[in-house]
């Protein structure tokens, strides 16, 4: 995967593929770390077009392999993504965004609104709108505070969402969106491959 370098320090460890001047941290979802196949399918594709990616592991799976996030936590795994984007800055000349999947995107959006100048834009792959069978629950509170560009990539098939609530969730969002949908697709995204190259074509659409 072109030129990688493992890097550790402070809340940040992960996997550094260099690419070109605009780069774009990607955190792991809930049940995952680094090293998942999406974010390593991700990653080499957007290298190969240019950008620098960093792949972390979020503070919740350095501190243990295995296991879900704690709820109370959250802020911690936040306060890594808002690390990271910090250390790319400082690796490119250009812009730098943010994305994950699942919770890690759910994260990097909680950050972005918080905290707009930590990213010029947003990648989501699967972003948990709801839990499974609970469209009751939505985590959406944090939507309207988004004000950069956001792509959604989501599956037909992803049971934390539908692509009809996805697009009214959109609707909240004051910035620019796109939702891209990957046929037969669950939450996993699978195959990894295909997914990336979606998000890479509706990426660069949305943000040129």
């Amino acid at each position: 995967m072109g030129e990688s370098e493992v890097i550790s320090g402070g809340l940040v460890r992960g996997i550094l593929d260099r690419g070109g001047r605009d780069g774009l941290v990607l955190a792991h979802g809930a049940g995952s770390n680094a090293r998942a196949p999406l974010l390593a399918a991700v990653a080499e594709t957007f290298r190969a077009a240019g950008l620098t990616v960093l792949r972390i592991d979020l503070p919740f799976r350095q501190e243990r392999p295995h296991g879900p996030p704690h709820p109370a936590n959250a802020a911690r795994d936040r306060e890594g993504l808002r690390q990271a984007a910090a250390f790319l800055r400082g690796q490119v000349a250009g812009r730098v965004f943010l994305g994950g999947h699942s919770y890690g995107g759910r994260q990097a959006s909680m950050l972005a609104a918080a905290e707009p100048e930590t990213a010029e834009g947003l990648l989501l792959l699967s972003y948990p709108l709801h839990p499974p069978g609970r469209p009751e629950k939505p985590r959406t509170a944090h939507l309207p505070d988004l004000r950069m560009p956001v792509l959604f990539l989501h599956g037909t098939r992803d049971p934390f969402g539908s692509l009809e609530e996805m697009r009214a969730a959109l609707e909240l969002i004051p910035g620019r969106t796109a939702l891209e949908p990957v046929e037969r697709a669950g939450h996993d995204l699978a195959p990894p491959s295909r997914a990336a190259q979606a998000a890479l074509r509706a990426f660069r659409i949305l943000i040129p």
